[in-house]
């Protein structure tokens, strides 16, 4: 798959791994920072969302995403694992959810406006794990990519994605250039999408961090 990421907001908090151990597959080894483990939560938009190769669909490729997600290792290698991804297209999640074996949702999603993007998300009451977020956000500092051994380079540039399935793991590579990342400011509505998870976020204040615009190539999942 090739798709453009829009308007990123990365919304971190350090978390004891007690939290995630139990809600992440054993298979999987949590990636520490400073013996933290780290949650985010990562609103942005995308386009241009299509198998390579294959025009792509003005309704169907472009749409919010709004993700939950934590650090992993699967024999050395680090990656996202996610707990959800709410996205604006059913058809987007039915196929994401095939394809990817990810656990996606359909939401209610809005994005307006780029300094600051305005952005909400509501995912149906009707469902057990209902979950809600609103914020106001923008960046706040020149574009620059992160350093290797830095924090921002530990949170933000990681190259596949790992999900398990009935114990086994599979692995889906992704490929871009280093983020543009920028120093991001955000004001909170609403932000229950950890608790949906069943996890708790701290009262401290996340670390943000903002990108304006990227380019992705994602490909299938393979057995790692």
């Amino acid at each position: 798959m090739e798709q453009k990421w829009h308007d990123l907001l990365f919304m971190h908090w350090a978390l004891d791994p007690k939290q995630l151990r139990a809600l992440v597959p054993g298979e999987l080894d949590l990636d520490l920072r400073d013996g933290k483990a780290w949650l985010a939560v990562t609103p942005f938009w995308m386009s241009g969302v299509k198998p390579r190769g294959v025009p792509a669909l003005p309704w169907l490729s472009r749409f919010p995403e709004l993700n939950v997600r934590t650090y992993v290792t699967c024999k050395g290698k680090p990656g996202v694992f996610f707990f959800s991804l709410d996205a604006a297209r059913l058809a987007a999640v039915w196929a994401a959810r095939i394809g990817y074996m990810l656990p996606y949702f359909h939401a209610e999603m809005r994005v307006e406006g780029t300094n600051p993007v305005h952005y909400t998300s509501r995912r149906s009451r009707l469902r057990r794990n209902a979950a809600e977020f609103e914020a106001f956000y923008r960046p706040v500092s020149p574009v620059a990519p992160s350093l290797p051994g830095t924090l921002e380079h530990f949170l933000t540039e990681r190259y596949c994605l790992y999900t398990v399935v009935r114990g086994q793991i599979y692995r889906a590579v992704i490929h871009h250039a280093p983020w543009p990342l920028q120093s991001a400011q955000a004001e909170v509505v609403k932000n229950t999408m950890a608790a949906a998870a069943g996890i708790a976020l701290p009262e401290a204040a996340p670390h943000l961090l903002f990108a304006r615009a990227i380019r992705v190539l994602i490909w299938l999942p393979e057995k790692a």
